[in-house]
């Protein structure tokens, strides 16, 4: 905006200059008196050195012009990356908004399914600890200690020939 403020000024100083260099070309000093003997033309100024001026306007002007494109073609580079930001930004986060909702779901299905494991731990141990307390109650039954192994292998042995014995009478063999 100042670029362009700037360029609209500088324009106009010039057109202001080049009308008045213009007219002091044409314009005589002394209008009402004869020049005199001395001057061969009429006094117009500088008109050699005007090109400074005028010259040195021209190329701010240009400097103007070219600030006021630059600043142009960066601002649309700046919208642009902005842009694509922003849409990156936008996908981005509904990316992660989907990411979090299916990470909470999974979440609670885990929880969920540890509070069923553990409860069904919870009976299981119960269980067990029932079993070995009928199996600590039976193990004096089912294991004497004061027994060697030599004596209670001699009264299976005992036990299995007084059942086959039982079994032949019982099937009426050889009686003794």
């Amino acid at each position: 905006k100042d670029a362009q403020e700037a360029q609209t000024a500088v324009a106009e100083a010039l057109t202001v200059l080049k009308e008045f260099y213009a007219k002091a070309g044409e314009a005589t000093a002394f209008v009402q008196q004869e020049p005199p003997a001395i001057f061969d033309s009429p006094y117009r100024g500088m008109q050699s050195e005007n090109g400074g001026v005028v010259g040195m306007l021209e190329v701010i002007e240009s400097d103007f012009a070219r600030l006021e494109a630059d600043t142009k073609a960066a601002e649309a580079t700046a919208q642009k990356e902005y842009d694509t930001f922003m849409t990156d930004s936008k996908v981005d986060k509904e990316s992660k908004t989907k990411d979090i909702d299916h990470k909470t779901a999974k979440k609670q299905d885990e929880t969920q399914a540890l509070t069923v494991k553990r409860e069904d731990l919870e009976g299981t141990q119960k269980e067990l600890d029932a079993a070995l307390a009928y199996f600590d109650k039976l193990k004096p039954s089912c294991v004497d200690a004061g027994v060697s192994y030599e004596d209670r292998v001699a009264r299976r042995k005992e036990e299995i020939e007084s059942l086959q014995e039982a079994l032949r009478i019982l099937n009426g063999e050889d009686l003794p």
